[in-house]
């Protein structure tokens, strides 16, 4: 599997959102509480301020190793799209627009993107005209969590679905990541509030907590919330262990597999 400096194809609960991703940063200002890259395999290079990664002389010498990756694995990122990213938030100030500049890179080779982020504050960035026309070929991604106390650097959960509404207004496609569950009340009431301008949404436990019995409860009845309600889901394989469900017994119509293709 490719492993460059700039794309890779992600493993383990990354790889449940995409085959592959670009990483360009590491660290974040979001500071969030929960966030597995500060408290694990990054921890040793992590700060509280986006890094270029140091396999970069610079923001040009990244973009040109990118562009040369791309190139090297074209037909499979044409097929299955390409994610940002794992390693940093792509639309913090010092990251958007390195960002920006490799969107319009791949969709200049037929390559759709996704994005996820926890930023509100890019929607009047100079390149959103320009990437309207070409929003077909982009989804924008929020983490709604509920819980603004545990992202203390991020825009608000309320900030980011009113982006997200925008956002499919102007044409992109959009998807949610439920991803920590906080807690199953908040997780419901995120994905009510974004009913109708949300395309897709991926819900994960929190990695390395304790989900109790009155818990479990609580996740079934979100599933049962979840089998009557408008929407397409994806579960996340720690979601469905703790479940104690079959994948295959899920409604099809609903809820969708990890090969799902938001631009299909």
């Amino acid at each position: 599997r490719f492993n460059g400096n700039a794309i890779y194809n992600p493993s383990g609960k990354a790889g449940e959102y995409a085959a592959w991703a670009c990483n360009f940063f590491t660290g974040c200002s979001n500071d969030c509480e929960y966030c597995y890259c500060k408290k694990g395999f990054l921890a040793k290079v992590w700060s509280d301020k986006a890094q270029l990664k140091k396999c970069f002389k610079d923001r040009d010498h990244a973009l040109e190793v990118f562009t040369r990756e791309i190139d090297a694995n074209l037909e499979a990122l044409q097929a299955s799209g390409l994610f940002f990213t794992f390693t940093s938030d792509p639309m913090l100030q010092e990251t958007r627009d390195l960002t920006l500049e490799a969107i319009f890179t791949a969709n200049s080779r037929g390559i759709p993107v996704q994005i996820l982020t926890k930023r509100a504050d890019f929607l009047d960035h100079q390149s959103m005209k320009a990437l309207k026309l070409i929003a077909g070929s982009i989804a924008w991604g929020f983490t709604l969590t509920g819980h603004d106390e545990l992202e203390p650097g991020a825009s608000s959960n309320i900030e980011r679905l009113h982006a997200m509404k925008r956002l499919h207004d102007w044409g992109f496609k959009t998807f949610a990541s439920i991803e920590p569950v906080v807690d199953f009340a908040s997780a419901f009431s995120m994905i009510n509030l974004s009913l109708g301008y949300c395309d897709l949404y991926k819900i994960g436990l929190m990695s390395g907590k304790r989900y109790n019995a009155q818990e479990r409860s609580e996740a079934h009845f979100l599933l049962d919330m979840l089998k009557e309600a408008p929407g397409r889901y994806y579960l996340k394989d720690s979601l469905i262990k703790f479940l104690e469900i079959d994948r295959a017994d899920l409604p099809a119509d609903k809820f969708v597999s990890v090969e799902f293709n938001i631009f299909k």
